[in-house]
């Protein structure tokens, strides 16, 4: 299964931040959005991606005072993306060699969709029982 076919079945919408605010504003998001990472775009271009874990190693390191920072000062700059072209599979694989949970989808540069570790999870389970009840149909005409 290829990563578009997962966008069109959850959607395209992505909820994205505006570079500039503050990590309140993102916690704040997340939380009422009940999300774990965001994208953060400047003029509608990717620059960025924060995510809970983010926050909560800054709150962890600086304390209380980083929810008043820019969001720069936390968020990821190297995103890694993938395309509506990639597999599941090269998509599970890169998620979790580089133990990321949230991957933006691009497409010429423009950001088209996200992708979750659940959203993988999910597809796989799917995969798998499909892949089951085929071999059971099998089994069973033998």
């Amino acid at each position: 299964m290829k990563v578009g076919q997962i966008l069109d079945y959850k959607g395209h919408d992505v909820i994205s931040q505006e570079a500039g605010c503050t990590v309140l504003e993102v916690a704040k998001l997340l939380g009422e959005r009940r999300i774990g990472a965001v994208p953060v775009t400047k003029s509608g271009k990717l620059v960025g991606i924060i995510s809970e874990r983010d926050i909560m190693r800054g709150l962890a390191i600086r304390g209380g005072g980083v929810l008043a920072d820019d969001i720069s000062t936390l968020m990821t700059k190297s995103v890694f993306t993938c395309s509506q072209d990639d597999t599941v599979q090269h998509l599970m694989g890169m998620m979790t060699e580089r133990r990321i949970r949230h991957v933006p989808v691009t497409k010429g540069g423009d950001l088209i969709g996200m992708i979750s570790i659940g959203d993988v999870v999910k597809v796989r389970m799917q995969e798998t029982e499909q892949e089951a009840e085929a071999l059971k149909e099998y089994i069973a005409s033998a």
